[in-house]
């Protein structure tokens, strides 16, 4: 089959088109025929290196992020059948397979029926930020209808996937963007406000919109300096959540608010085989919010082909995407 492989770690010219042997299915796993996936930042680190111990062994195919039709069931696989469409997270890393290929061997419980209402590449976006969204939110920060959470990064992959959540969820969402298109992005997102932190300092929008108490929830999609921002905006004995916190920082402000930090990191419930099937269960209910139009993929406008595989993490890594960026099978 038709693969796009990286043979070492580097920036993304590193890419090539290369024939492999297409995976064999084995007990527990389904093979996948790959019609999209899409890039996200945890892709551009494994390709770089910077996470070289998740990544998989050379040659390597990459990426996590699926949609396609289900090829061949292994034994013991029951929710699926051949013909089924499908999507997930479901590898790219360290002893999986990955979606930058013709055929995807994975995990079934990684995966969840594609929901009926969108398109494959649509589809694709979906599972890495929506289930990194819903763990943060869910499982870590335990979020409640009637709360206020203050969600960094609004048109970001796993912020504008979290303000849907959390405002299904009975939250009052009040949302960080840097544009005038991201705000009204936001705000047609379900934001309760939203916030232009290049125009507000922490401490005014605090003062605007919590009369200088702090938000009980901070969800911070940025990282670095921003999660000492999230800090400041925090209230007493408040619960920051965080998806980039390899970084040093200053404890002290979590000191004296009594905060709480909860780091929500989707690869490890990948790679640690017993955490698996919480992935599919938890994009299953996914899967049915999206029937019912109560979540939607923000996909950016430019929509690459698997032969423009270097050209998509090139655009990701410029900061000029405005969502997901999708990447479609034309083989």
């Amino acid at each position: 089959m038709k693969a796009q492989i990286i043979e070492k770690f580097g920036d993304p010219s590193v890419f090539q088109l290369a024939e492999i042997e297409r995976p064999v299915v084995i007990s527990g796993h389904v093979l996948i025929k790959v019609t999209a996936t899409s890039v996200n930042p945890i892709d551009t680190k494994v390709r770089s290196g910077a996470v070289a111990a998740a990544a998989p062994d050379f040659p390597a195919v990459i990426h996590g992020d699926v949609a396609g039709i289900v090829e061949e069931v292994g034994d013991g696989v029951t929710a699926f059948k051949a013909g089924d469409e499908v999507f997930g997270c479901a590898g790219g890393f360290k002893g999986t397979g990955g979606a930058l290929a013709q055929y995807m061997l994975a995990d079934a419980a990684f995966l969840a029926h594609k929901p009926k209402n969108i398109s494959m590449e649509e589809a694709a976006v979906i599972p890495l930020v929506a289930l990194t969204a819903w763990g943060a939110l869910f499982e870590k920060g335990n979020l409640t209808a009637g709360q206020k959470i203050l969600i960094h990064g609004a048109a970001g992959g796993v912020g504008h996937m979290a303000i849907q959540l959390a405002k299904w969820a009975g939250a009052k969402v009040y949302t960080t963007a840097s544009t005038q298109q991201k705000m009204e992005l936001a705000k047609e997102l379900g934001a309760d406000a939203v916030i232009n932190y290049k125009e507000q300092s922490v401490q005014e929008y605090v003062e605007q919109y919590t009369g200088g108490k702090g938000f009980p929830v901070v969800f911070d999609t940025v990282g670095g300096k921003n999660l000492d921002h999230s800090f400041e905006a925090a209230a007493l004995n408040g619960s920051v959540l965080a998806i980039a916190a390899r970084s040093t920082h200053d404890l002290s402000p979590m000191h004296s608010k009594g905060l709480s930090l909860h780091v929500e990191f989707l690869l490890l419930k990948i790679l640690n085989k017993e955490h698996r099937k919480d992935l599919g269960s938890a994009l299953t209910k996914i899967a049915k919010l999206v029937e019912e139009g109560k979540l939607r993929p923000l996909i950016d406008e430019k929509v690459f082909s698997f032969d423009e595989i270097s050209q998509a993490h090139d655009y990701l890594e410029s900061g000029k995407a405005i969502g997901k960026i999708a990447i479609k099978n034309t083989w």
